[in-house]
């Protein structure tokens, strides 16, 4: 009696390939490939060369239909990680580890072919943003309870955070928005950014984690009585006669964190902050059609106490 092998479908292992997702984790810059280095398994030597046999094991996985999820590598992260878990970090299977560790809790981007020179940009301002959102949830964490009431600080100032956003985005009506929420908190400073459009007293359209990250901070900064604040950039049509019918103009708006609210800046104390240097000080000259108004009035919620 002779036994016979059942022959190989090649086309289910395809098919059930492009169903098993990957996850690349890449060393975006040249510092962070420099510290993988010291590994004895790892085998490159050249950053350049690296990212471009990476870029090239994506496009063969992506023309195979396999889904991938794009990373960062962070060595830093990665030391840690092996330490917490008693594994050797020169060892190539713990490296894959950590790059699938990374799918679920970092940053991350869908792969589709793009070239990684484009991509790379993104995914770092992604891993900043959820940098960004850690440290400031990690703040208001800390923020406990009102000794008096017994209400979760915490929740209080992500509420007014909302409330005070979601009054600013009225109160600039129409047009193109781009909002900077910057707090003075931690090193490196808070930063979330957010940007909106609204046609015709419609709707904004808002993306639901920046938006997330930029209450987020705003909550963090009222919370801790910080002196931080919201700029607001502004792009409308340019109705003037002469100018071309898509011709557009900014107008730049401001206000400071005092006593856990936003309030209006003048006009000259938007000019001010943002006509001058950050780092020397001195003035910069204003940009062509951008005028600098006063903020509008955001009404703070009613309060029958303040927390301290």
């Amino acid at each position: 009696m002779t036994s016979t092998s059942r022959p190989a479908d090649h086309g289910a292992h395809d098919r059930l390939r492009r169903e098993v997702p990957s996850t690349a984790a890449v060393l975006a810059d040249a510092q962070d490939f420099a510290a993988m280095r010291r590994y004895r398994t790892f085998p490159f030597d050249d950053h350049a060369g690296y990212l471009q046999q990476m870029e090239a094991l994506l496009r063969t996985l992506a023309s195979q239909g396999v889904r991938i999820t794009l990373a960062l590598f962070d060595p830093e992260a990665y030391d840690t990680y092996c330490g917490d878990l008693g594994i050797d970090p020169d060892h190539t299977d713990s490296r894959a580890r950590y790059a699938a560790e990374l799918a679920g809790a970092g940053a991350t981007l869908p792969y589709a072919g793009e070239p990684l020179a484009q991509l790379l940009p993104l995914l770092i301002e992604e891993a900043d943003r959820q940098a960004t959102w850690e440290q400031a949830s990690a703040l208001l964490a800390r923020t406990g309870t009102c000794e008096e009431c017994g209400e979760d600080l915490a929740h209080a100032a992500f509420t007014r955070a909302t409330d005070a956003l979601k009054q600013l985005l009225e109160a600039l009506g129409d047009g193109t928005h781009h909002l900077v929420c910057s707090i003075p908190a931690g090193d490196p400073q808070l930063l979330a950014v957010l940007h909106t459009t609204a046609l015709d007293g419609g709707r904004h359209h808002l993306s639901e984690s920046r938006t997330l990250i930029f209450c987020t901070v705003l909550a963090a900064g009222m919370a801790l009585g910080s002196p931080g604040g919201i700029v607001s950039r502004s792009t409308t049509p340019d109705t003037t006669p002469g100018l071309p019918p898509d011709a557009t103009h900014d107008t730049v708006r401001g206000w400071s964190l005092r006593d856990g609210w936003p309030r209006p800046l003048t006009a000259a104390q938007v000019f001010t902050a943002y006509c001058t240097d950050a780092d020397t000080g001195e003035p910069i000259p204003p940009e062509h059609r951008v005028d600098h108004a006063a903020g509008l009035t955001l009404t703070p919620p009613t309060e029958t106490h303040r927390h301290h």
